[in-house]
């Protein structure tokens, strides 16, 4: 009797087991289970398509932004916002094509001994402001004859567009050295370009007098091409014929 309770017994164990194997393998082909570290590392395969797809996407969406801002360049508005497509090379290159001697004397006491040092300053802190370093590179050449000067404003005051200046001798602003002069410079054309706050501490006093957002475009510097009459300059031609200059360096 007590052979047959054991051998009955075995009977129900073996059963209950192939009961168990069974459910586990049901389960398993459910998807109820967790992966196996096969289908783990199909999963990791998809996560990563799925982020490259995202990296494509986005570098998809890069390159529309850069084509209209080309779009935007050759429909005739060269904006004072955004990516440049100038090198700092390029920015050396436009001012020693001028003929022009680089004052070093005079500069290497504001920081900036080379040209390459000056126009790498420029490229530097346009960047930080999201202002085309050639915008304000080719202004700084327009204004000053190529570092020549010879206006109002001198060469030891480290003012490269003017700032401050209003005809008659009035000689404007000075400002300690190269770099700040030139943060000046573009902290101003980023007052006319936007409303967007700045980036780095004000260094421009005349920052707040500029109506934000007046002069998007390069081409609207000038006040008489203007459509509200607002603008660094009132020369004829003033914004065009940066841009012009801003070509050649291309």
């Amino acid at each position: 009797m007590d052979w047959q309770n054991k051998r009955i017994k075995l009977y129900i164990e073996a059963g209950l087991a192939l009961l168990l194997v069974l459910t586990l393998a049901l389960a398993g082909a459910s998807g109820i289970l967790p992966a196996s570290a096969d289908d783990s590392g199909r999963v990791e395969g998809q996560t990563k398509a799925a982020s490259g797809q995202t990296e494509q996407d986005s570098s998809q969406a890069e390159h529309r932004n850069d084509r209209t801002a080309e779009e935007t360049i050759a429909d005739g508005q060269y904006p004072i916002m955004g990516e440049s497509p100038v090198t700092v090379q390029e920015m050396v290159d436009y001012f020693n094509s001028s003929g022009k001697e680089y004052p070093a004397e005079q500069l290497s006491k504001g920081g900036a001994d080379s040209i390459e040092t000056f126009c790498q300053m420029y490229y530097d802190e346009a960047s930080v402001e999201g202002v085309r370093p050639e915008v304000a590179f080719a202004q700084t050449m327009k204004e000053t004859g190529f570092l020549q000067y010879g206006g109002d404003a001198s060469i030891e005051q480290f003012n490269f567009a003017g700032l401050g200046t209003t005809g008659g001798g009035v000689p404007g602003n000075s400002y300690p050295d190269v770099r700040t002069g030139i943060r000046a410079q573009i902290q101003h054309l980023k007052a006319y370009a936007t409303s967007d706050p700045l980036t780095q501490e004000c260094v421009d006093d005349r920052y707040e007098y500029v109506k934000k957002g007046a002069a998007p475009y390069v081409e609207w510097l000038g006040q008489q091409e203007n459509p509200e009459g607002l603008g660094w300059a009132t020369g004829d031609n003033y914004g065009y014929d940066i841009v012009n200059m801003i070509k050649n360096m291309m």
